[in-house]
């Protein structure tokens, strides 16, 4: 059993950057692969970026590359969300979640585990 619990939103402007964490409990933290979805209002909840058990393999959905970067802390716990170039459409709850696979999937029935998310809203 995995625990996830999401911080570090907030109300930034556009261009400003955010670092999202994700603490996780349980001892096979590191077994996990970790993603992050984000769910804007009235649309589907989707992929944004994962990072494999070792950390040394990441993906990210088109529209973040180059400008989101998901990692692993040193201590494997912990799993963070760099945004930097915040746009408004980037505006959503982010959800931390967690997959049982050795890597990252953008398919989001892969993700048993899920915490209650964090809001992140981008002003124009």
């Amino acid at each position: 059993q995995v625990q996830l619990v999401e911080s570090g939103g907030g109300l930034v402007q556009a261009g400003d950057s955010l670092r999202l964490s994700c603490a996780a409990s349980g001892r096979t933290f590191s077994t996990y692969a970790m993603a992050w979805f984000r769910q804007a209002p009235g649309k589907e909840r989707e992929f944004v970026a994962g990072v494999s058990t070792s950390g040394g393999s990441t993906r990210y959905a088109e529209s973040v590359k180059d400008r989101f970067t998901i990692s692993r802390g040193s201590a494997k716990n912990t799993v963070y969300l760099q945004m930097n170039s915040l746009k408004p459409e980037d505006t959503a709850v982010y959800h931390c979640a967690a997959s049982r696979n050795t890597l990252a999937t953008t398919n989001i029935n892969a993700y048993p585990y899920w915490g209650q998310g964090t809001q992140v809203t981008v002003s124009s």
